[in-house]
């Protein structure tokens, strides 16, 4: 029986495999990318031979992730174990490299696999579905980002624009902006070029909310803070 203890991290993945005497059979860091996944797949190949999946148990400190779905998908053996496994049985000197993780956890493995649980392949949906979840809670991240770097623009160049919208990652905003780069010109513009500006944006509300954003672009409040934004600085 092999146990191979893999120590991953966001950049590289660090493996260490022993066997049943705790004697050494090789050590590997790869990337964290597919071709790295692929070369990680491969040195447990090489140990365990191409029959031989059912003698290599993978030790890993997560349960979730590319490199999980990468071992799985090739058809290893893969148990979770907690995150703080390895500092229980780090040395008292707290020496810590992430070829000694990976060590200390193939050596969890050799002596807890009766009761450590093995992970099991999802189906092909619920996959996709984590996969899609993944995808979404990525999205969303990126889109605060953006939405955040556009406030902060707004806020030294255009400051009105920020008491215009209650949203302003929805589409009718992006397109208003579009259109007005600066607050100038927003003034300029008629109240029924906004509202065509909206609609095209597919407001749900463009004639109201026209109204709302011509007054707004015309108080004293707005002219001062147009007056008081800093000039762009010069290419």
């Amino acid at each position: 029986m092999w146990y191979a203890g893999i120590d991953w991290a966001d950049a590289h993945h660090d493996a260490l495999v022993i066997d049943e005497t705790s004697r050494q059979a090789g050590s590997l860091r790869v990337v964290h990318s597919p071709e790295g996944l692929k070369q990680l797949n491969a040195f447990l190949e090489q140990i365990s031979g191409p029959d031989g999946r059912d003698q290599m148990a993978c030790i890993v400190e997560t349960s979730r992730g590319l490199l999980i779905a990468s071992l799985l998908e090739a058809g290893w053996h893969v148990y979770p174990v907690h995150p703080k496994t390895v500092d229980r049985r780090r040395a008292a000197s707290g020496a810590k490299t992430d070829t000694i993780d990976a060590y200390l956890l193939a050596k969890h493995g050799r002596s807890e696999l009766a009761d450590l649980r093995e992970l099991k392949p999802d189906s092909a949906i619920v996959a996709e579905l984590k996969a899609l979840t993944r995808d979404q809670d990525s999205l969303i991240q990126s889109q605060t980002r953006l939405v955040n770097q556009l406030t902060a623009c707004l806020k030294a160049y255009y400051p009105v624009a920020l008491h215009l919208f209650t949203k302003l990652h929805q589409h009718s905003t992006l397109i208003f902006l579009q259109r007005y780069p600066t607050p100038e010109q927003a003034m300029r513009a008629q109240l029924a070029e906004i509202e065509v500006v909206l609609r095209a944006g597919g407001h749900s509300n463009p004639t109201k909310v026209a109204s709302s954003i011509f007054e707004r672009l015309h108080t004293p409040h707005a002219a001062t803070l147009i007056l008081s934004r800093p000039a762009p600085n010069p290419a």
